[in-house]
Parts: C-alpha cells; structure tokens; sequence
C-alpha cells in the first residue's frame, strides 16, 4: 500500500484551487461553464444597476472568443487595500471571496453571492484586461495565466500594478477576457444563450439598457438592445405571446415586506397548464422554493374568496384547490432580498423562511384590491369562469385517473406483453427505451442487454398534449402505458422516488416525423411530468444516418458532414442511407444506438423556463404562423447535425 503523511495533504492558495477543479466553481469545462465565466461577470454589472448606480450594460463577444463585459456604475474601487497592500481592482481579481458583497453596506441586494466571480474569470482565462473609470480618471490592469519557470501554469498573474493611464468623462468598469482553451472543451459561446440571458435581465430590471453584439462573423454583425420600462409586466407578455390570453394586460403587483422588494406580474392564457418563472435577486430559481409557495397560497385563498363574493361558490361549496386557478397561468415572481439561501441538488430552489410570508402578504393584499376594483370586473370573472371550468377538469381527470388505475390492473397482461421490462432491480442503473413504430421497437427488444435496459415501442404519434387537460392524457392508451410503466404517477400525484428508470431515452427516426415525436414526448414530459426533465432523467438517442462498409471494416455516420470525414480518400465503399430505425438490425442498433460504451445521448435540460414554454408554445400550440416562421429560420430535423 502507498503511504500517506501529512506530506501529501497540499495546500493550494489564491487561483491554483480554481485551476485544478474548476467544476467546484463553475459546474463544467462545457459550453455550461463557459458561459458561466460571462455570466460571472455580467452579474456584477446587473448588481451595480440592481442597486442604483448603473443604467446601462454593454456585452461583446469578439472574434478571436474573447468577450468584453461594460457598466457605467461607480467603478470597482481603485484605492489601495489596508492588509493586503494591493488595490481593490487586484482584490476583486485575485483573492477568491473576497468583494462587497459580504455586507450590506456596498451592495443592498446581490446575484454574486460568494464573492469569487470575478478571480474566478481569471483564474479560468488565459487573459483579463480591466479598465475602470473612477472620479473623472481611467485606470488599467492586466492579468495573464501563463507557464512558469517550474512548467507549472500560474493563473491569472498580474503584469504589473493597477495603473493610472489619463482622464475620462465616463464611468464605471470595462472587464475583456480571454478564456482559456487549456481549460475549457471550446471557447464558442452560443448567440441564442447570451441573447436570452440578457433579454431576461432586462425584463427583471426594468429601464436597465442592455446592449449585445456579436462581432464574431465578420460582415455579418449582430446587434441587439433591450430596456423594459414595463419590468416582468412585459416578461410575462412575451412568454404568452403565441397563446390567446383572457384578458390584455397582465395584474401586476409590488411591495416590500421587511427587507424584501416583491414584483409578480399575472396573467391567464387559454390553455391547460401553469407556468411560473420565479428569480431571487436575478437568479431564476427553477426549482421554485419559499416565494412560490407563498404566492400560491395567496391566490388559492384570494380567488376563492372573490368566487364567494361573486356568489359562484356557495357558503355549503367546497372551495375549489389551488390548480384549479393555475390552470392557464402565467407568472414571474421576482424578490430581491439579502442574505439569500438555495437548497436542491442544484441549488436553484430558495430556503429562505422569511419569503412565504412577505409574497403571501403582498400578493394577497394587492391582488384583492385589484380584483375588488369594478373597473377590473371583467378580468375577476374571466377568472373565476377559468377556474370553476378547471375544477369541472379536474373531477373529471379524477374519475379518468381510477379508470386508468383499474384498468391497468386489469389490463397488466397486455402492457407487459408491450412493454419489454429489464430484469435489474436497481433504478440508477435501469434505463427504458421510448422507441419509434413497432419495427424498431423488435430490432430493440432483441439488440438490448435485458439486465438494465427496458424498451416501450409507440404505435404512431402520441397525442399533442400542448392543447390538452389531464383527463384527455389520461384517456391516451400511449400515455397510459408510459405512465404506468415509469411508476410515478402523473399530476398531482406524480412522486419522482417511485422512477423505475432513471434514463428515459426517446429514440425516434433522423427525419422530420421523429422530429414531431421527439417534441411530443418531451411536450408531455415537460406539462405533466417536469421533475423527470428538471432532474436530468430525459435523453435523446442518437442513431446514425449512414452505414458505410468497405470490405469487412464498417463504418458509422450520424451526419452528413461525418459522411465526407468518413469516407475522404476512400474507395470503393458502399453507403446505406438508414431512412428509420427499423432498418436496422438488432446488432446494429445496439452497437451504435444502445451499447454504453459507444452510444451518444443528448440530455434534456431546461436552462431557462421562460425560453422554454414560450418554444413549446411556438411549436406545439394552435397557432400556425409564429411556428412556420420558427421552423423556416431554427428547423435542423437530423438532431447529430446540430
């Protein structure tokens, strides 16, 4: 056995930690973590404009995949620090936990809550150039990661002290970085995720000015800016946007409880499902928490009380329960408050006690004056008409659920002859396969290692379930069959701990049809089953397009850009075109489709809820225009390509 002393316990100081692991602090060296180095230092600007002193933010992403973030806030502080002798842009930069953000002096309310944002950036980068712009003069810093003497990389070293280089007339701080590719899988940063993540700053900022450029194609430079003067109001317009709302303009609420700034904007759309974006201090807390519990609590017991007000619901009526009135609900909930406490695996649901009171208190308050207000009559019973209909749904769903509960004891026989179960008693490692056409699903019933894989062929398209209520889910012999062979249950009663497969892996055809299927089963997933989908359970498999031989070598291709790798400088090869799944054998599918060793899934995830229901809404709702127009300019049907 090899010795260990105390000799081999080391001590890393300053950037070195951030260097060995640098999931600890920013979750992957993917395309996650890369954006999380820009949002790092976004965040400080949103917190100088969240807290007053800035009004504008400029971001660029740069040719060579460097990035330069800008505020005109107060500046990051240029004097010299007491103990540590160095300025405050050097502090900020290479000490980690170190900033304002610890008291509640500098900053009231903080998105940066562990102070290590900004050396992070640079611990991770092969440069930094910072300029801030302080009291009428600009100063600069460089910082480099560079090898040393010892072969070692020392991060973010800085060249030389914080210097004074001339006057200005503006303010605030200029960070341009570099990320470092010794670091991270690439250095592209996606258009689509950086416009998403500033469009929604803007939205929870109202009248902050957010401007994006994407110079990185040259010829083709894109431009974006966004201020919202209408704050989360408008939030809620544009994820509503491709639905037919019940009334115009969204409720919106404000106040403060204690030391708690609330902002919920509400709105009703047509269809069956709820959708609530909460943030804590800008940091969407997807999970929800504290704050959503409280805002349910006040709209199920102020809406009741109207309904009885309006005589809808009689003194011997039961009062209806709080999914009744989230069915066709829209709301951001925003709070920004101090000292801010997540829990969750992934730390985006808030813990904070403090915050169902302070929302249920707000929201309760100012929504029954609204809704008491004559001149907003017609909204209240749009509402309430909403609401008695869904509860209606609801007893109806009810009986289709015990149908379904006693039809499948009934009918157990007939699933299991359809669903191929794996032998393995074990969820973790138990994984089902949702396969395409009854073809396929042969060709994967006998390619599967029957100890932890289980496969559920599908007979045609599920049913579209963007426009439906539960019980006509529940209705769906499709559905049903996937409902019961998962074990959680569906709606209310979904419980996560009873998943007997902890990958649930659609598997369609590359083509435009298992496309449609791929956006059907991941539409249910997300209205009736989101947990599977926020906790990671949801994957894509990804069969190939092409079967290339040569002799008795074969090849695989899962693109038509891999195609021409594949075959450049080869001769005398044959191609097959795999036009579906069923084509091939059940050696074939496995060995590129289903073995672990050589399959690739794409795993589903929601990064940000907005962006998501509002696709789903393009794409899966009845209005055909904004989805033709989405299709024509996004559409890629063959997945690998992408």
């Amino acid at each position: 056995m090899s010795e260990y002393s105390v000799k081999d316990i080391k001590i890393m100081e300053g950037l070195e930690a951030v260097r060995m692991r640098p999931g600890m602090y920013i979750g992957s060296t993917g395309a996650r973590g890369l954006h999380h180095l820009l949002w790092e230092i976004v965040d400080n600007a949103v917190d100088e404009a969240a807290n007053g002193y800035a009004d504008e933010i400029s971001v660029t992403l740069h040719n060579d995949n460097s990035v330069t973030v800008e505020d005109n806030g107060r500046g990051i502080p240029v004097g010299t620090h007491e103990k540590l002798g160095i300025s405050g842009v050097e502090v900020v930069f290479t000490q980690l936990h170190a900033g304002g953000k610890f008291g509640n002096d500098s900053y009231g309310y903080s998105g940066g809550l562990h102070g290590v944002g900004a050396s992070v950036v640079n611990a991770l980068s092969e440069y930094v150039d910072v300029e801030v712009a302080v009291d009428g003069m600009l100063y600069e810093q460089h910082f480099r990661s560079d090898v040393g003497d010892d072969d070692k990389i020392h991060s973010g070293q800085p060249t030389g002290p914080l210097t004074q280089i001339g006057r200005t007339r503006r303010r605030g701080t200029k960070v341009h970085f570099l990320p470092d590719k010794r670091v991270f899988e690439t250095l592209r940063m996606s258009f689509d995720t950086v416009n998403s993540r500033l469009r929604e700053l803007a939205f929870l900022n109202r009248g902050i000015k957010f401007n994006f450029t994407d110079a990185r194609e040259r010829g083709n430079k894109r431009e974006m800016c966004y201020c919202f003067e209408g704050g989360i109001s408008d939030f809620v317009q544009l994820i509503n946007s491709g639905k037919t709302v019940l009334y115009e303009k969204p409720i919106f609420i404000s106040g403060k409880y204690g030391d708690i700034l609330i902002e919920v904007a509400v709105q009703h759309n047509d269809g069956f499902t709820d959708n609530i974006c909460s943030f804590v201090n800008n940091i969407p807390t997807t999970e929800g928490g504290t704050h959503e519990t409280g805002f349910k609590t006040a709209v199920t017991k102020v809406l009741n009380e109207q309904l009885r007000r309006l005589g809808l619901l009689k003194d011997k009526d039961a009062s209806l329960q709080g999914e009744d009135f989230k069915e066709g609900l829209t709301a951001v909930i925003a709070l920004k408050m101090r000292s801010i406490q997540f829990e969750g695996q992934t730390k985006t649901r808030l813990g904070n006690t403090e915050a169902r009171p302070a929302v249920e208190s707000v929201v309760a308050e100012q929504l029954s004056k609204f809704l008491e207000d004559l001149k907003n009559e017609q909204v209240t019973a749009k509402i309430a008409e909403k609401a008695i209909s869904a509860a209606k749904a609801r007893d109806a769903a009810k009986k289709a659920k015990d149908l379904a509960r006693d039809k499948s004891k009934m009918e157990n026989a007939p699933l299991v002859g359809k669903l191929s179960s794996c032998t393995g008693k074990n969820p973790a490692e138990n994984e089902i396969f949702i396969v395409e056409g009854d073809s396929a699903g042969g060709s994967a019933k006998q390619g599967r290692d029957r100890r932890y894989q289980a496969i559920l062929p599908l007979r045609g398209k599920p049913l579209n379930v963007e426009k439906k209520r539960l019980s006509d889910v529940l209705a769906n012999e499709e559905y049903r069959s996937l409902i019961t062979a998962l074990a959680t249950g569906i709606g209310d009663s979904f419980n996560i701990a009873n998943l007997k497969y902890h990958k649930i892996i659609i598997l369609s055809d590359a083509d435009q049809d298992g496309a449609h299927i791929r956006a059907i089963l991941l539409t249910f997933f997300y209205r009736y089953m989101k947990e599977l989908v926020t906790e990671g359970h949801v994957y894509i498999g990804l069969p190939p397009l092409y079967r290339v031989a040569k002799g008795n070598d074969i090849y695989y291709a899962y693109s038509d850009d891999e195609l021409k790798q594949v075959t450049a400088g080869m001769k005398g090869y044959t191609v097959q075109r795999y036009k579906g799944l069923g084509e091939m054998d059940p050696e074939q599918l496995w060995e590129t489709t289903m073995n672990r060793e050589h399959r690739a899934l794409v795993q589903v995830s929601v990064e940000d809820a907005a962006e998501a229901e509002r696709r789903l809404t393009i794409l899966m709702g009845d209005k055909a225009e904004p989805r033709k127009e989405y299709i024509t300019e996004y559409a890629q049907f063959n997945i690998q390509g992408d």
